[in-house]
C-alpha cells in the first residue's frame, strides 16, 4: 500500500492519432507549391503536424508520400475540372467545359497556381517511378478527350474521317498551356479568353484532321 506521501504516477493515455487525410492534404499543397525535390522532410513534417517517424510509418517515405499526394490531388481537384466535361451533351460542349472550368480552377485564390500534375517535374529529377506515374496521369487528359471524340464520331456529331488523336492533342495542349500561364500569373479572365479562342478553332481542327 502506498503511503499518503507517495504520489501515484499519472496514467498514460494512447498517443493522439493524426488525421491522415488532413495531413495528406497539407503535404499535397506543399508539394504542389514547391515541387518534389525542393520540399524537405522537415517541411513536410511541419506542414502535416507529425514527426518524421510517424511520416515514414504512415506513408513509407517521401516518394510514397508524393505519390499519395498526387493521387489525392486527382481525387479532390479533378471533379472541379471534369464535371462539366462529363455532363456535356456534345464533344464540342465537353471540351469547352473542360477549358472554361480549367480557367476557373487553375488561378484559384488560396491554392497553389496551376495544375499539380501538369507542372510536376519529379520525373525529370531522377525518380523513374514517379516519372512513369506522372506520364500516366497526364495521359488521362488526352485519353478522355480522345474517347469523347470517338463517341462523337459514333453518334454522328463528327465525321468518321477525322483523326481524334490529333484533335485531342491540340486541346489537351491548350489545357496544359493554361496551367503554365496560370502559374506565371495569368488571370481567370485571360484564361477564359484563351479557352474561347481555342474553341473558335473547333471547326477548323475537326475538318483539318481528316
Amino acid at each position: 500500500m502506498p503511503t499518503t506521501t507517495e504520489k501515484k504516477a499519472p496514467k498514460r493515455g494512447r498517443p493522439r492519432e493524426f488525421d491522415r487525410e488532413t495531413a495528406l492534404c497539407a503535404a499535397m499543397e506543399l508539394f504542389w507549391r514547391k515541387g518534389y525535390t525542393a520540399t524537405s522532410i522537415s517541411e513536410l513534417c511541419a506542414a502535416m503536424g507529425i514527426n518524421s517517424p510517424s511520416l515514414y510509418a504512415a506513408f513509407g517515405g517521401k516518394e510514397a508520400l508524393y505519390e499519395a499526394a498526387i493521387r489525392q490531388y486527382q481525387e479532390t481537384n479533378g471533379p472541379f475540372v471534369w464535371g462539366g466535361f462529363s455532363e456535356a451533351p456534345t464533344a464540342r460542349d465537353a471540351i469547352e467545359a473542360l477549358l472554361l472550368s480549367s480557367a476557373e480552377v487553375l488561378p484559384r485564390r488560396g491554392k497553389p497556381l496551376g495544375c499539380m500534375v501538369t507542372l510536376a517535374s519529379a520525373g525529370d529529377e531522377g525518380h523513374a517511378e514517379l516519372k512513369a506515374l506522372l506520364v500516366e496521369l497526364r495521359s488521362h487528359t488526352l485519353q478522355r478527350i480522345r474517347e469523347r471524340l470517338e463517341r462523337a464520331m459514333a453518334e454522328g456529331e463528327l465525321s468518321r474521317d477525322v483523326e481524334p488523336q490529333h484533335i485531342a492533342r491540340f486541346y489537351a495542349g491548350v489545357q496544359q498551356a493554361m496551367s503554365i500561364q496560370a502559374r506565371d500569373g495569368a488571370t481567370r479572365e485571360e484564361l477564359r479568353a484563351t479557352a474561347r479562342l481555342a474553341m473558335k478553332a473547333w471547326k477548323t481542327v475537326t475538318e483539318a484532321s481528316r
